[in-house]
């Protein structure tokens, strides 16, 4: 039986479950458009910040003049032919999200934290996204090429921004472009929430396309100590079923034609559930060989998109990947399990698949320096500033105002994915308790109805606003005392870094990411597992919220309770933890010249220059 790995903060154990977890050329070619004038020239851009540059800025110091270095800091500057002190590896995240350009959910998050720790570890990264809109800090690289896409030849540019050591590329077409001057929000992937774009295949088959074009015909130099194209020794990190053909087009388009020989790939599943299943008969709309009918071709019992026989984006790119990673262990145990792994668990048993769990922006979510809470603390003020804040956010939404008053938050897409059906239905049952109650989400309709009846119930005791608010969201990180996290499955889950970060206990279901972060009696509240039958309501699940929520209410102000709010708050979230398991696993894949990178400190991350500005 294979041997099972998981990567994680802490010393994993190993276990097994059946299967591993491991913590010719073409008619047409894609090609540069030759009338191009500034392919060669990049644009004056914004220099690194972080602590290898710092190092290396030190080590060359004697080989160049500072006079030469200003001057190289304000122009444009042509590409060197080599990298300069190139150790560490090159890098190439590859999604459909990245935040904070372009963001659904946690795949967003991932693409928008994780590369700057990498980065600030001594590697070369880019990271390669869909031009949704018009971003003010993405600037026309001049490049071109022609890209084939079902039967036509489609012209994709790219943009490119420079943000905390990483190139931020964007990949430029009238697919992506869905919202001049304005936010994308839900239309990323189809006009509403819930339904697609009827081209959602074209869309991504010319994504990536262009993502493998990106590294060989980009010569980005806005660092003083990497310029010229990545070239072919790279990293890709492609990302959920979006992706799930770059490893094909690799190896037909480019190793075929002695291209991309030593580079390899690696595919991280965000969300099993979003495989991209579409009619077997558009295979032919992919422009791949008959060669790759076999890890597409796909059957399963639904009629959506079509009955019987279908292919399946998120399969190739299991079977074609050189490694698939998640993002968290326990998640990737689930993946291999009949009832969890969506229909894919048989090939990931194949496969395997690594666990490491996501970390989280600790700067915009930092309860020292946050500008939407009342009192800023620490773990040496926070049981002083945290009846403050919950006097002030009970003001601010209309509840009561009592200190005293345990106050249990729920954050989060109203959708039986997040368990917000199962939350509202146990409400009721615990309403007499001395407890009040917050919901910030929005979603289906249904489940917003059920709770603004809830509310109209429970006037002096729950409180469900129902839109996005940012600053609400901060608000009510500072002020309450409980996070209610009742997902039905959770890869791996931020809002209880969030929560914990701020030195809340979650009370959490027992599920993906959240084994692995929140732990019993420690930083929070077990529920056990609930029912995955999105369709119903289980009473068994509404009792398991109810006697946790009483459980955590019974424990509020002793000091055990205290204490877990000191080991919420003492855990390092960031993403430093996770990039160095990365690390470990992207090195493993042995792509040429992959080394180990520092342990680095990113620099300056609130900095001017280093703010993002979609």
């Amino acid at each position: 039986m294979a041997t099972v790995t998981v990567l994680h903060f802490s010393k994993g154990s190993c276990t097994s479950h059946g299967g591993f977890v491991d913590s010719e050329p073409r008619s047409f070619q894609s090609r540069r458009i030759p009338n191009s004038r500034n392919q060669i020239t990049a644009y004056k851009g914004l220099r690194s910040e972080n602590m290898v540059d710092s190092l290396r800025l030190q080590s060359n110091a004697k080989a160049t003049s500072s006079q030469t270095k200003r001057a190289t800091r304000h122009a444009s500057r042509r590409p060197l032919a080599v990298v300069i002190c190139g150790k560490g590896m090159n890098l190439v995240f590859v999604g459909a999200e990245m935040a904070p350009w372009s963001k659904t959910g946690g795949l967003g998050d991932v693409l928008g934290g994780l590369p700057p720790a990498m980065a600030a570890n001594g590697h070369r990264v880019m990271t390669i996204a869909p031009r949704y809109d018009q971003y003010r800090d993405g600037w026309d690289t001049s490049v071109q090429v022609e890209l084939k896409v079902g039967n036509r030849v489609e012209t994709v540019g790219f943009f490119h921004c420079y943000k905390r050591g990483v190139d931020r590329v964007f990949v430029d077409h009238p697919m992506f472009l869905a919202k001049v001057w304005g936010k994308t929000g839900g239309k990323i992937y189809g006009p509403v929430t819930g339904t697609d774009y009827e081209d959602n295949q074209q869309r991504f088959s010319l994504f990536c396309q262009a993502a493998l074009e990106a590294p060989r015909v980009l010569h980005l130099n806005n660092s003083d100590y990497y310029s010229g194209p990545y070239g072919e020794d790279v990293l890709f990190i492609a990302n959920d079923w979006h992706t799930g053909l770059l490893p094909c087009y690799l190896k037909r388009m480019y190793r075929s034609r002695g291209i991309y020989g030593n580079a390899k790939v690696a595919l991280c599943i965000h969300n099993i559930v979003y495989q991209g299943r579409f009619a077997f008969s558009d295979f032919a709309l992919l422009n791949l060989p008959d060669e790759f009918k076999s890890s597409l071709d796909f059957t399963d019992g639904y009629d959506e998109p079509v009955k019987g026989r279908k292919i399946n984006w998120m399969k190739a790119g299991i079977i074609e990947s050189d490694r698939v990673v998640t993002v968290s262990p326990h998640y990737a145990l689930e993946l291999l399990g009949e009832e969890t792994g969506v229909e894919l668990d048989d090939v990931l048993r194949t496969t395997g698949v690594t666990g490491i769990v996501n970390g989280m922006d600790v700067n915009e979510w930092n309860p020292s320096t946050d500008k939407y809470i009342s009192t800023n603390y620490d773990t040496a003020t926070v049981m002083d500033a945290k009846p403050l804040n919950k006097e002030a956010l009970q003001a601010e939404v209309g509840l009561p105002v009592d200190r005293n008053i345990p106050v249990i938050a729920f954050l989060g897409r109203l959708e039986e994915q997040k368990g917000s059906d199962i939350f509202a239905a146990a409400i009721p049952e615990f309403m007499d308790e001395n407890v009040q109650v917050i919901v910030l989400g929005t979603g289906k309709k249904r489940l917003e109805r059920q709770l603004a009846e809830l509310e109209d119930k429970f006037p002096d005791k729950l409180r469900a606003h129902l839109k996005f608010n940012v600053p609400l969201a901060h608000a009510i990180m500072g002020g309450a005392d409980l996070l209610a996290v009742a997902s039905r499955f959770e890869p791996c889950g931020l809002i209880q870094l969030q929560g914990m970060r701020y030195g809340i206990p979650a009370v959490c279901s027992t599920t993906g990411g959240l084994v692995d972060t929140v732990k019993e009696g420690i930083t929070g509240f077990h529920m056990g597992r609930f029912s995955a039958n999105c369709n119903v309501v289980d009473k068994e699940d509404i009792e398991r919220v109810v006697k946790t929520v009483k459980r955590a209410i019974k424990l509020y102000g002793t000091p055990a309770f205290a204490q877990m709010i000191q080991n919420c708050m003492k855990q390092d979230l960031s993403w430093k933890g996770p990039a160095k398991k990365w690390e470990q696993f992207l090195t493993s894949l042995g792509a040429t010249g992959s080394e180990p990178g520092i342990d680095g400190e990113e620099i300056a991350p609130l900095a001017m220059e280093n703010m993002a500005t979609p």
